[in-house]
């Protein structure tokens, strides 16, 4: 029998599900203590089109000013900082899940883009970024001809 929370796939536990878990406690357990954010925020998706990539990345109460969104051939680099919340006199933390503290993410994008056509925009703690493929790196079109 499985303990409580294991979840198994294909007749196999999920050493995922397990490792998550283990977070969970240990985030509960140092929820007093300031925890700078993970390597891997903010959580970012990406959609990849014939003539662009997409990419979306969760940056709640990030002042967009202060996001540095950066491209080198074909890796976007997305920085910046979340500042703390600041506590009224007499106040102290019950639950701290938010984190704050400086991000850096990095993501090989599958092709070139044209940097220079980057586009940025935040709504509502969401940044889109829409990049361009470079128009060195579409596919071309060749003519078969006949002899």
């Amino acid at each position: 029998m499985l303990g409580p929370g294991i979840w198994r796939f294909g007749g196999r536990m999920d050493p995922l599900h397990e490792v998550q878990r283990l977070q969970r406690e240990m985030n509960r357990i140092f929820s007093g203590l300031e925890q700078p954010l993970n390597p891997e925020v903010p959580p970012v998706n990406a959609w990849v089109g014939e003539s662009d990539v997409v990419v979306t990345a969760e940056l709640p109460g990030v002042d967009p000013g202060k996001v540095d969104v950066s491209v080198v051939g074909d890796t976007l680099t997305i920085s910046g900082a979340r500042v703390a919340e600041t506590l009224k006199q007499g106040e102290s933390y019950h639950r701290q899940e938010r984190n704050h503290g400086r991000f850096t993410r990095s993501l090989q994008l599958p092709f070139h883009v044209e940097a220079g056509k980057v586009e940025a925009k935040y709504d509502r703690g969401i940044l889109r970024i829409t990049l361009p493929r470079a128009e060195a790196d579409k596919p071309k079109k060749v003519l078969v001809t006949c002899e």
